[in-house]
């Protein structure tokens, strides 16, 4: 293809440069030429040059598009091998870390597993450790707001409510001080702004303070 089209131009210049020089002649040589044979010759010679400029154009394009890319250079080799290495250090330091602390978390869920464990070994032979530690993990529903004390009726507390839903007339508390049971309480009226226990039988001799906890009583 591209052998025809360089015959094609030579041919096309070959011509263009008979017309040229046949028309020249005839205009400078020949005084009695036609102006019709003139023109023809002209219109000949434009044509002809339009067809050459064409094929110049096609062929230009035609090496351009077969001429190679650009090699890269040695200097952008290197530098993309080298941010490929920082990529992958970073990476490797990623995993390092992510492992380090799966390893400390490990450890640690062993540790508290294993005082856990400790802790359950003990308390089946020591029933106040378990007693105490039921009482401490017991939820707050409320605390002590007042203590009123009566010496006809024993006297009655009034309770600030934190848990609504878990308090009405004939809730059982336990006040709740440390990792100790102060004393029971029963709920006699349950209002907006709090409500009111009595002190049960075997309430103690402490009195129950301001800010004093309210828990349900453990199950031992």
């Amino acid at each position: 293809m591209d052998t025809m089209k360089i015959l094609l131009g030579m041919t096309v210049a070959l011509l263009l440069a008979a017309i040229i020089v046949s028309w020249q002649g005839m205009k400078t040589g020949v005084k009695n030429t036609s102006s019709d044979e003139l023109a023809r010759l002209e219109k000949q010679i434009k044509e002809l040059q339009h067809e050459q400029d064409k094929l110049a154009i096609e062929r230009q394009t035609q090496l351009l598009r077969n001429a190679p890319a650009a090699a890269p250079t040695e200097s952008s080799n290197f530098a993309e091998i080298e941010a490929m290495k920082a990529q992958m250090e970073e990476s490797k330091a990623a995993v390092a870390k992510m492992e380090a602390e799966k390893s400390q978390r490990d450890a640690k869920l062993a540790d508290s597993e294993e005082l856990l464990l400790d802790q359950r070994n003990i308390e089946q032979t020591d029933g106040e450790l378990r007693r105490a530690r039921m009482i401490s993990e017991a939820l707050l529903i409320g605390r002590v707001r007042e203590f009123v004390e009566d010496a006809q009726f024993g006297g009655f507390v009034t309770l600030d409510v934190l848990m609504p839903e878990q308090v009405q007339p004939g809730t059982i508390l336990a006040i709740r001080r440390k990792t100790g049971i102060l004393g029971i309480l029963k709920v006699s009226e349950v209002a907006a702004d709090g409500a009111i226990a009595n002190p049960q039988a075997g309430f103690g001799p402490i009195q129950p303070k301001v800010g004093d906890e309210l828990i349900l009583p453990p199950q031992y």
